[in-house]
Order: structure tokens, then sequence, then C-alpha cells
């Protein structure tokens, strides 16, 4: 690649940059799932590399989940290629007595979605989500972290913020999972949800991200702020939403 200030290389380590070419064809469907990766030989030709080093390589595939194989046995890409989500589909509050969206959407896909309530209670949010929500320098808002899985694989992990004038007292202080989600239950309170905003960024994951998501180093993940205005722009649910950036994909649709 030629820029302004010259040539420049890519200073990663070799099996590297082999490993981001290969996760490429495979994310965009060059290696559809099923497929088996070429041999080493031709990846040794074809990157001019040594068999040790094309190796190292594809554990880090391995390690992402991406592809599958024993040493001696054809490496072939995981049918679960990166999946999409999409955030309308489970935006809107769930009816009387339905699940929380999320759960359904994933259903539909023929996944059993499951959401792990991790911790609740008042916290000093992040510089962003406390300006967002209008705290002062010392103020602090209801907080419930969850980890959503899909068929037992982390898929995301999730932490929303509230203000305490709407959360305190209500089961959203309590560490308990709520019927239909926490966008039901501020409905039923009044504030119901008549606009959402979403701030989406690619960064490299935390020590809880990497632990909670189990990600196999620094790839990258992507990283969801999501507002939810009720009556009078009047912000209800602020959250930080963490998804592995290699396995899942946002998909909007605009009218």
């Amino acid at each position: 690649m030629t820029t302004a200030d010259g040539d420049y290389q890519d200073q990663r380590p070799l099996h590297e940059r082999i490993a981001a070419d290969l996760r490429n064809e495979i994310m965009c469907g060059d290696l559809a799932p099923g497929a088996s990766l070429p041999p080493t030989v031709r990846l040794t030709e074809r990157f001019r590399a040594s068999n040790a080093t094309v190796q190292k390589a594809l554990r880090l595939l391995k390690d992402e989940r991406l592809v599958i194989g024993r040493p001696g046995a054809a490496v072939t890409v995981r049918e679960h290629r990166q999946e999409t989500i999409r955030p309308a589909e489970f935006g809107s509050p769930a009816g009387p007595g339905e699940p929380y969206p999320w759960l359904t959407a994933a259903e539909t896909r023929g996944r059993k979605g499951a959401i792990e309530l991790l911790e609740v209670g008042e916290r000093r949010p992040p510089a962003d989500v406390a300006m967002t929500l209008g705290l002062t320098e010392t103020g602090t808002a209801i907080m419930r972290s969850r980890l959503l899985t899909h068929d037992g694989e982390p898929v995301e992990l999730a932490t929303s913020y509230y203000p305490r004038e709407l959360a305190d007292g209500t089961a959203i202080a309590e560490l308990r999972k709520i019927r239909g989600g926490t966008p039901a239950l501020l409905a039923e309170l009044g504030y119901p949800p008549r606009r959402t905003v979403d701030r989406v960024s690619a960064r490299i994951p935390t020590q809880r991200e990497c632990e909670a998501l189990r990600l196999p180093g620094d790839l990258p993940v992507l990283r969801v702020l999501r507002v939810v205005y009720s009556d009078r722009e009047r912000p209800i649910e602020v959250s930080v939403m963490a998804k592995a950036g290699h396995l899942y994909e946002l998909q909007y649709e605009f009218f």
C-alpha cells in the first residue's frame, strides 16, 4: 500500500497476517461454511511461509471458533459463520406475558437463547453514559449486567443503566429477571420507548469482555452504546453492549 508518507507494510507477525486474510475470506463467504481450507502446502506457497507459520495461523482461526480440524486432517469452516444480528427485531417491549423479544428472535433462527443476570446495583456509570443520562459529577444510576448466549456460547455482554428516580423501588433494582425485559416494565411504569439511538464502534476488548465472551486475544469487539428515549426525549435506558466482532455483524434497515 502506498501512502503520502511512502510505502507502508503490515507490521504484524506473518502468522497473524495469514490468519487475517483467511478470516476475511471466511467472513465474506469466499470460504463457505463446511468448505475445506486449501491444503497446507498450497497455503505455504501462497503466503511464502513455512509450514510452522501456517499452522500457527490455523491455530488462531481454530481458537476463534471459525474453523475446525485435527492435525493431519482437512481444516474446514465451521457451519455457524458470522451471524447477522438485527436490532430492530427486539427493540420493542414484549407484550403482556410474552418473553423478551431477543429470546424469540433467537428461537426463529433455530437457536436456544438464554440470558444470565450477572449483577445489579447502584453504580457510577462510564463518562459517556453519565453524560447521556445527565448525571452530576458524583451521580449514580441503577446498573444491570447480563450475558446473552446462543446454544450455550456467549453472544453479548450487556450492561444497562437507568435513572435512579425511575428504577429505585422497582424490579429493575433487584437481582432477578424481569418478564418481557426492562423495556416492558418501563412501559408499564409510564415510560414507553419512543426512540432508540445506537452508536457503534470497534474496540479492543476489556479484560471483563474478553473473559465473558471467551475471546482468544486482541480481536476487536463491536461496542454499541444504545440510548432509549421516552416521551419528551427523556433518556430512560443507556446500555453498553459488546459482541465478538469476528462472529457477529449488525444489520440496520432504513426506509
